[in-house]
């Protein structure tokens, strides 16, 4: 069999395994569950956030012979054919392509039969506002008053473009776009299940460039994947997606802040030499100094806003507090207006050094606030002449001090069999989160001491591993729950023992620590 994409391969199959729109599915299971199934429904949003994805499931759950709490139970003959796609019952329609009149008067003819071998006839017809204005007025009564055995669901990512007449005759769900830290997730779950590796920095900058939409960043790892046989890192994704990431980034607005044009053009021409696109390092530059701007107005919740780490969030308020807000609003002007010009131009890095150099002198720009001229031009005298500002020296957390090892615990005596309690705990977990039922799958029971539960995993199964770490805190209440007394689990790659930190990771685990008591702005490391 051909190779088939990540995203046709993972498409889920059922409401509950849907990730990012749990408002949406949670209303649909309860309306097939309770028979109130609407005549026309309307699913609105962004590209890749799950439309397509939830009118099949919808389909296939309201001809189901045996629902499981809203969900199609994918063992029927009708699920089958279903899933197949080769029953006549469900037809899909690709407005696009056919958006005439006549394809909409042939649908209304059709429409009359009864189904075959389903209970409901369902249209599911795609990019629904591509439909000329004719078909819109042959569709508008047979959407208002529809056989009984019929069902139409509309898909579009422009619902502004629907007449107001087809809006008023449909259910609408409007899917918003999916946050960075669940598309982590999912492709976790993606990467245990086909035995692959990533980094989460690289997990990072694939689900950041996918915008929200998870069909994107699922495709994106698939291209990521080709790149290599083994772990997916964040330069390797970074090359793939032509982007600078986030600490070029950084280097780069603080010469833009410090008006340093030199430092700015050299940045360039590093980010252009590993291969970066220029109108995709402006459109990066737009949203980090749109980072800037949002930390120099929001107080707090500006890592939820900008889906960042908080370490990074820092960062960006440092950088707010060096600028002005008219000096960032006329550096963001020329970077949102230099980005439709590259896409024409025949030189577009130009385009991107003519902007960055706008932005380093003020004192030269006719639209430019008098205060940010005048600070430009106070500074310049200060310094005798335009001088780059001297860079700190490069900060190494491995120089610091590596606290001592704690002594070894006794390793828990194995147990042949795993305990009743053990596995009443993965079952219960497994019903009650159907996202991490297939990691649980790969974890091996190897041992219990009265406190702690020690398991294993294969090692081509090591991102199964990570994503049971993030819930770490959900499998300990099973457990505790379970054997009635608190138990903890603790998770190791197979031959390799219980995990331990290396020194590096143990001298930056202190440095964070200091930096959260201290204040960043209080510690210098040195040699």
């Amino acid at each position: 069999m051909s190779y088939q994409a990540l995203y046709r391969a993972w498409r889920p199959d059922t409401f509950t395994e849907m990730v990012g729109q749990d408002a949406i599915t949670r209303t649909l299971k309860r309306q097939v569950m309770t028979g109130h199934i609407a005549h026309a429904y309307l699913f609105c949003g962004t590209r890749g956030t799950g439309k397509t994805t939830a009118a099949k499931v919808l389909a296939r759950a309201i001809n189901c012979l045996n629902p499981i709490d809203g969900d199609p139970c994918g063992e029927c003959e009708i699920c089958k054919a279903l899933r197949q796609e080769n029953c006549m019952d469900v037809v899909e329609i690709d407005a696009a392509s056919n958006n005439g009149v006549d394809e909409i008067r042939d649908l209304r003819e059709k429409i009359k039969f009864p189904p075959a071998v389903t209970r409901y006839k369902v249209y599911i017809i795609d990019e629904v506002h591509m439909l000329s204005t004719g078909a819109f007025n042959a569709l508008l009564k047979t959407l208002e008053e529809p056989p009984a055995h019929a069902v139409f669901i509309l898909a579009t990512t422009e619902p502004q473009r629907l007449p107001a007449t087809i809006l008023s005759r449909c259910q609408r769900f409007d899917f918003h776009r999916i946050s960075v830290d669940t598309i982590i997730e999912r492709l976790m779950v993606v990467l245990g299940g086909i035995g692959r590796a990533a980094t989460d920095d690289a997990l990072y900058e694939i689900a950041r460039a996918a915008e929200g939409a998870m069909r994107d960043a699922l495709s994106l790892l698939d291209v990521c994947l080709s790149y290599t046989d083994g772990e997916v890192t964040a330069q390797l994704a970074r090359d793939v997606l032509g982007t600078a990431g986030r600490s070029a980034m950084f280097e780069f607005a603080d010469a833009l802040i410090d008006g340093d044009a030199g430092a700015a053009l050299t940045q360039i021409d590093q980010v252009m030499r590993r291969g970066s696109d220029p109108q995709v390092f402006i459109r990066d530059t737009v949203a980090h100094l749109r980072g800037v701007m949002l930390a120099g107005a929001v107080r707090e919740g500006l890592s939820d806003i900008l889906e960042i780490t908080p370490e990074d969030a820092a960062r960006f308020r440092a950088q707010a507090e060096r600028t002005d807000a008219e000096g960032l609003n006329r550096m963001l002007e020329l970077f949102v207006r230099a980005e439709p010009d590259t896409k024409w131009a025949s030189r577009p890095r130009t385009i991107l050094e003519l902007a960055a150099v706008r932005a380093c002198h003020p004192e030269k720009e006719p639209d430019a606030a008098i205060s940010e001229r005048v600070s430009r031009v106070e500074r310049l005298i200060e310094q005798g002449v335009p001088a780059a500002p001297a860079k700190p020296a490069p900060k190494r957390e491995s120089s610091a001090p590596a606290p001592e090892k704690p002594a070894a615990k006794p390793a828990p005596t194995p147990a042949a069999e795993p305990p009743e309690a053990y596995l009443e705990a993965v079952r219960q977990l497994s019903e009650d989160n159907p996202s991490i039922r297939s990691p649980l799958g790969s974890m091996r029971f190897t041992g219990f001491d009265g406190q702690r539960v020690t398991v294993e995993f294969a090692k081509n199964r090591m991102m199964h591993m990570k994503v049971l770490e993030r819930k770490k805190a959900l499998i300990d209440e099973a457990l505790t729950a379970a054997f009635g007394a608190t138990v903890s689990v603790s998770m190791a790659l197979e031959g390799s023992g219980a995990p331990e930190k290396k020194t590096s990771d143990v001298a930056r685990d202190v440095i964070n620590q200091s930096y959260d008591v201290f204040g960043r702005e209080n510690i210098d490391l040195v040699e």
